[in-house]
């Protein structure tokens, strides 16, 4: 693939052909650099202008005046040595004149000739003087100069024909005078060294205002990076000091807008939040009372049923499954809200791993229904009662919404036991395979009643977080779902001062206890 058609990164992450851009090195990346680069550019770029335009002019000035000046004082020669010079000339003539023409000041060769005779010199610098210059000074019949380098040096040649008498009728004598502009050189490089000795300062300075500049402008946008972050960590009380009414002092004043709304609506939301948990622990708790009784009530008529009517024994039935739900749901929302209130802590005793799992499914009967693979002698420091919960969780869960077999298997790693659930059903459905720890999951929504409230798994999660250690879901290649628990060897116990502990109405076991019921499918 050649280079212009590169694949880059679209927005989703993908690619896509696009043309290639190169990357900018890490310190060009920010502002200002940026900044210091398109000043210092801006005034590099106006220096060397400046000084262009006052070289040029400079060397044209100097120039002018230099041919000005040599070109007068060569007519003023011509004129005087030609007034009574005989005609023709002689060798002799023409060697006075040549002589006379080279002023003393210049270096300098004059020649002249007559007609087509050879040119008469004062010395030997004659190269400039080509015979196309001496065509052009006799076809045009009037005084003619111009520039030429011979050799790397510039010459200004000054050619002019002799006229004679009032009608200034040609002579055929033809004058030169070759003049070096060495010095007029030295003078121009001594104006190119100025120009760039004068450029360099400019640019320092540039730099330094650039650098002042760009402090200016990026400590207000510093401020804000700082707010910003300060803001994203949770100090919503975070504002910034206005000074001036420039845009930035603008930009400011919208900062500390915005985050006084969105500290008042976090505040608002959070007051919301705590009433919206005290209400359902209140509430929950309240209902315990009336749902013990309710449950005792629904024993004593479930007890009955074989001698009631066929309609009122299964009526009966009914309502005993039913409350036993709403039990559950009871105590499930209070465990949640503990964890909400931050009121739920670990009772730490160092339990063999493997019994810990085989007295769960035991309780439960659920024994000869998973296999097991749980090595002896892996000692681990966690809350019995809540490691209970998760694993009656992850096991039901397995045997209520996957298929047979069901595999517990437990391995021991350098800081952590890792237990794994799995079975071979069909797998958890990938488009709520990220939602499957949410409060009130289920595999499938459309299932407005189930055997479970859908916090189980929740509540699973939270108390293994609880032991500082996390749950994972994955569906296997080919079929079934495996979920892994990881937990630290040496648990910390934390949350609150004290625990609230349950009590209340007991279900039976092969419900899963009160937290038993998530759903994952």
């Amino acid at each position: 693939m050649t280079r212009g058609d590169r694949t880059v990164p679209d927005a989703d992450g993908g690619g896509r052909p696009g043309r290639w851009r190169p990357r900018l090195p890490i310190w060009v990346r920010g502002l200002r650099a940026r900044l210091v680069i398109v000043c210092v550019l801006l005034a590099g770029l106006s220096a060397l202008t400046a000084a262009g335009l006052i070289y040029r002019q400079a060397r044209d000035l100097m120039l002018t005046r230099t041919e000005g000046s040599v070109v007068n004082e060569f007519r003023l020669r011509v004129a005087t040595l030609t007034e009574n010079m005989q005609h023709p000339p002689d060798r002799a003539a023409l060697q006075q004149l040549a002589n006379g023409v080279a002023p003393s000041f210049l270096e300098a060769t004059g020649a002249a000739a007559y007609r087509d005779s050879g040119l008469v010199a004062s010395g030997d610098d004659l190269g400039p003087i080509t015979p196309a210059l001496r065509r052009t000074v006799v076809e045009r019949n009037r005084l003619f100069y111009q520039r030429v380098i011979r050799s790397g040096t510039p010459y200004l040649v000054v050619g002019t024909p002799v006229m004679l008498g009032e009608q200034a009728a040609p002579s055929g004598v033809e004058v030169y005078l070759v003049a070096s502009l060495s010095k007029e050189e030295g003078d121009e490089a001594a104006l190119v060294t100025a120009a760039q000795n004068g450029a360099i300062p400019v640019v320092a300075l540039a730099v330094v205002l650039a650098l002042v500049a760009a402090g200016g402008v990026l400590r207000p946008v510093r401020d804000l990076d700082r707010a910003a972050r300060r803001l994203g960590t949770g100090e919503l009380d975070t504002r910034l000091k206005v000074s001036g009414g420039d845009e930035l002092a603008r930009l400011v004043k919208t900062f500390n807008a915005t985050a006084a709304a969105l500290e008042s609506n976090v505040s608002e939301l959070r007051d919301m939040e705590v009433k919206a948990r005290r209400f359902v622990a209140d509430v929950s708790h309240e209902l315990r009372t009336p749902l013990a009784s309710i449950l005792v009530m629904a024993d004593m008529f479930e007890e009955e049923a074989g001698r009631l009517e066929s309609d009122l024994g299964k009526a009966a039935r009914l309502m005993n499954l039913e409350v036993g739900r709403l039990v559950r749901l009871v105590e499930d929302l209070m465990e949640i809200s503990r964890f909400d209130a931050g009121a739920a802590t670990l009772m730490l005793n160092e339990v063999d791993a493997a019994d810990a799992i085989r007295a769960c499914l035991r309780t439960r009967g659920w024994t000869g229904r998973a296999g097991l693979d749980l090595p002896p002698g892996i000692r681990i420091l966690l809350d019995p009662r809540r490691f209970d919960v998760i694993m009656a969780n992850l096991v039901g869960n397995a045997l209520d919404h996957g298929a047979p077999p069901v595999t517990v298997r437990l391995r021991a790693e350098a800081e952590v036991v890792v237990i794994e659930v799995q079975d071979e059903g069909e797998g958890v459905d990938p488009r709520i395979l990220p939602y499957v720890f949410d409060r009130f999951s289920k595999a499938d929504a459309a299932r407005v009643r189930s055997e479970g409230s859908g916090l189980g798994l929740a509540i699973a999660r939270e108390n293994a977080r609880l032991h500082g250690g996390s749950i994972e879901v994955a569906n296997r290649e080919g079929a079934g779902a495996v979920f892994t628990l990881f937990l630290p060897r040496r648990a910390r116990a934390g949350g609150a001062s004290r625990e609230v502990e349950a009590g209340g109405p007991s279900r039976d076991p092969e419900s899963g206890g009160p937290h038993g019921d998530g759903e994952a499918g």
